[in-house]
């Protein structure tokens, strides 16, 4: 296989968003996740400082909140000032409600990252959304940026990014919404959000179905700078069995998908450039929570509660997590023309990049995925292409076979020092493979390779056994125009040129 980049050819610079994350009130992503009163490694304001360090270290850039469906039946008035706990119905728990606004906002300002609210667009109104707005951004002017000051912040929060809704096309939605009322909904309430700050950034509940797209679109376009879809690619929320490897590579031959199909509707309606992609929730594997979104409802704890702790045995994170979230990363970095954002779901916990216990975290694989992206890859994507390529079969959806690429490889230079990075993936899930790079050779070639011992390698507590190493022996040969390279079975790997 040869990959033949043109450096020359710069192509986009990507957002640093591409590389955000997301929190949820959901099982433990807050509460003894990032939040944690009273524990020996928490900080004076609550917050585990393990995890902020970890954070800090991928470089968050924009953490979304406080849902997902949480959102949906979430008033965020009693969760500001005096506290008042209140019935979860979305996930059917009491939530204490003592994070909350002034709380995400502080631990966005600690972690250097921007805060990205999402508004309770199914059982809210338009105007507890604009409210809410007033509270974060105005300085001191009406009845919400006076409540604020009072709770202990007089200066704004200055909360730029805004989503109106969450997934609220679907029946699985608290408060959900028909093609004909979403349009309305959602002009309205950017009419009232901008009304009170004009530069709000504001996304709109959005998924790849061309009748509800257009109908928002249409009544819509003038107040949205982000159109907003998720993805999860393993279905897995009613009984948890995760795909195995080689299916888990099956769903990297769909990951462009949902992004060409918006994109070709913002072409096609003329709002290509003024209007971008948020991916804002994704992840390879849909969290656990059976008999929630079900017709029949969970009656006991055992039913719904208990079973949402196997979301955090760390051994279902595997080299399988890691490759296709690299695939995924690969696939926003070719399309960051059109997607500015991108949330990994969630961050912390659950199917989290970090799992949190009493004595300290475990870095899971697809932290490390992060950790290699933002210190190594370049912020400019340039021109590259695949020739030779080989495939291989692996079983899909329905163990259909399906046949995918061996390799995944995106090229980019840093803009400041103008070294190339190279993301190169081997997707076999147990043989090498050779691979020849094909651009102007000068300075120092260094390959960064996350492996594992198989492909169901995985970190847990006292396990380390997935983190990036460095992979000298990666490089086989080297001339003044090209580097050939053997890439590790299932492995992701950043070649760095000067």
């Amino acid at each position: 296989m040869r990959l033949t980049i043109t450096p020359q050819r710069e192509l986009f610079k990507r957002d640093p968003m591409l590389y955000g994350h997301f929190l949820e009130h959901f099982h433990r992503q807050i509460y003894g996740g990032i939040f944690d009163p009273g524990s020996p490694l928490s900080d004076e304001d609550g917050f585990r400082t393990d995890v902020m360090e970890a954070l800090k270290k991928i470089r968050t850039p924009i953490i979304r909140w406080p849902g997902g469906c949480f959102v949906s039946s979430y008033n965020w008035k009693k969760g500001v000032g005096k506290r008042v706990p209140v019935f979860d119905k979305s996930w059917r728990v009491e939530d204490p409600n003592t994070f909350g606004t002034d709380e995400f906002v502080k631990f966005c300002r600690k972690l250097g990252c921007e805060p990205y609210i999402c508004t309770n667009a199914g059982t809210g109104t338009a105007e507890e959304m604009s409210d809410w707005i007033e509270y974060c951004n105005l300085a001191t002017e009406g009845e919400y940026a006076r409540m604020r000051i009072e709770n202990g912040y007089p200066e704004p929060h200055n909360v730029r990014f805004w989503s109106v809704g969450n997934e609220n096309w679907g029946g699985h939605e608290l408060g959900a919404k028909e093609i004909s009322e979403w349009g309305r909904l959602v002009r309205e309430s950017c009419k009232l959000m901008q009304r009170v700050d004009p530069d709000a950034s504001l996304s709109a509940a959005a998924l790849v179905d061309l009748d509800w797209n257009v109908s928002l679109l249409r009544k819509c376009s003038r107040w949205l700078d982000w159109i907003s879809i998720h993805a999860y690619w393993d279905w897995i929320q009613t009984d948890n069995n995760l795909a195995p490897y080689a299916k888990c590579m099956a769903y990297t031959a769909e990951l462009e998908d949902d992004i060409n199909k918006v994109r070709g509707l913002l072409t096609a309606m003329g709002l290509e450039k003024k209007i971008r992609i948020a991916f804002d929730e994704w992840n390879l594997r849909g969290w656990y929570h059976p008999n929630i979104h079900t017709v029949y409802m969970g009656r006991t704890p055992d039913e719904y509660l208990t079973p949402r702790d196997d979301n955090d045995i760390n051994s279902s994170y595997t080299m399988a997590d890691a490759v296709f979230s690299a695939c995924f990363l690969n696939t926003l970095l070719r399309n960051a023309d059109i997607v500015g954002m991108a949330n990994f779901s969630p961050v912390v916990n659950t199917r989290g990049a970090i799992f949190t216990h009493p004595d300290g975290i475990v870095l899971r694989t697809t932290y490390h995925v992060f950790d290699m992206y933002v210190s190594l890859m370049g912020d400019t994507v340039i021109d590259s292409w695949m020739q030779e390529e080989e495939s291989y079969t692996v079983p899909g959806r329905k163990d259909e076979d399906v046949t995918v690429g061996l390799t995944d490889c995106v090229a980019t230079v840093d803009s400041a020092t103008g070294a190339i990075a190279v993301s190169c993936i081997n997707k076999h899930e147990t043989d090498a493979k050779e691979i020849t790079l094909e651009l102007p050779v000068s300075g120092k070639v260094t390959v960064t390779s996350l492996i594992g011992e198989s492909a169901d390698d995985y970190n847990d507590i006292g396990r380390d056994s997935v983190h990036p190493v460095d992979n000298p022996g990666a490089v086989l040969e080297k001339g003044e125009n090209f580097i050939r390279l053997c890439l590790p079975a299932h492995s992701v790997n950043v070649v760095r040129i000067g």
